[in-house]
């Protein structure tokens, strides 16, 4: 059995049989990577300890016929973070979801890598909510899946001020093109939008938002991503558990 080494982060886990574990890998090198890591659950494993959520590490794996098997890793970060605090959690969650569902499996995306390694590290320092809608929106750029805020996606003309948008169009509307099916939609909501798209999680701005600029420019990317995945994303669901807590942040 071949085998192979590299760099990854762990975007899933589930348990498997009586002491084994199923794993999704995202290496820079590789793309996506479906692995099962046998024994990982027996306390003297030399795998227990890197078979965890959002563990990013030094991976040796064998390739196999269905799945390729972990057979050693070593923690280069381990984010524990993130496993200590609900809402870090559930919104790197919903970061490392819409990795699996925007990324096909074993094709490098090497700027997803980076900022997700970012974005993980921004998560226990920063406001969860703003970093997974800010990766969000610049993951749908890495991946060409982008949505037009800058000219009319009609005419072309550039967009300054208020305009309006098209879901169905993927982008802004002028006002001699907005169609009957488009919603109004203001420039500070578009420079919101842009802000998200182009933060640093290594040197971010300070800067403020309304909560209903924060609410529509949520509410604009997960209907895209729902018509875009077809298919809803099961981290939103445990984001809607936690917003019903008080103080919680929503999404």
């Amino acid at each position: 059995m071949a085998q192979y080494k590299t760099d990854a982060i762990i975007l899933s886990v589930h348990n498997w049989g009586e002491a084994d574990k199923m794993v999704t890998l995202f290496s820079r090198d590789l793309g996506i990577i479906k692995a099962a890591a046998y024994g990982c659950r027996r306390p003297r494993s030399a795998l227990a300890g890197g078979m965890q959520m959002f563990s990013y590490l030094d991976v040796q794996l064998g390739e196999g016929q269905r799945l390729d098997i972990v057979r050693q890793c070593e923690m280069k970060l381990s984010f524990k973070a993130l496993r200590e605090d609900l809402d870090a959690m559930a919104y790197a969650t919903f970061v490392a979801e819409l990795v699996l569902g925007l990324c096909p499996e074993r094709h490098p995306e090497p700027q997803i890598f980076d900022k997700l390694l970012q974005a993980y590290a921004a998560f226990s320092k920063h406001n969860p909510r703003i970093v997974a809608l800010a990766v969000a929106y610049q993951f749908l750029d890495y991946t060409g899946y982008q949505l037009n805020f800058d000219t009319c996606v009609v005419c072309g003309t550039p967009i300054k001020g208020d305009a309006f948008f098209s879901l169905e169009q993927r982008g802004v509307l002028c006002s001699d093109c907005k169609s009957p099916g488009s919603d109004a939609f203001s420039d500070k909501l578009r420079m919101f939008i842009y802000q998200l798209r182009e933060l640093d999680w290594l040197k971010p701005p300070v800067f403020s938002v309304s909560g209903g600029d924060l609410v529509l420019a949520e509410t604009l990317l997960l209907l895209y991503l729902q018509n875009l995945l077809e298919k809803p994303l099961k981290s939103l669901a445990f984001i809607h558990q936690l917003s019903m807590l008080p103080g919680a942040k929503k999404m």
